[in-house]
């Protein structure tokens, strides 16, 4: 997976989305936070296993979004 710094990525068996702050390679880490970020205090800094990310699917453009 080709990971970013800023990505925004999910958390596998979460619905919610993390921010990528820095990447590990070579040790296949991260260090994510909630986003979007918490109105007080912010949104705590934790290291994940590349292994338990996934990206989001991509939003459709307006365009081709479904219409009732």
């Amino acid at each position: 997976m080709d990971l970013q710094q800023g990505d925004c990525i999910r958390i596998d068996n979460t619905n919610d989305l993390f921010q990528v702050i820095s990447i590990d390679g070579d040790h296949n880490r991260c260090w994510v936070r909630r986003w979007p970020l918490q109105p007080k205090g912010g949104s705590g800094v934790f290291e994940i296993s590349l292994q338990q990310i996934t990206r989001p699917e991509p939003a459709l453009p307006h365009s081709q979004a479904r219409r009732p």
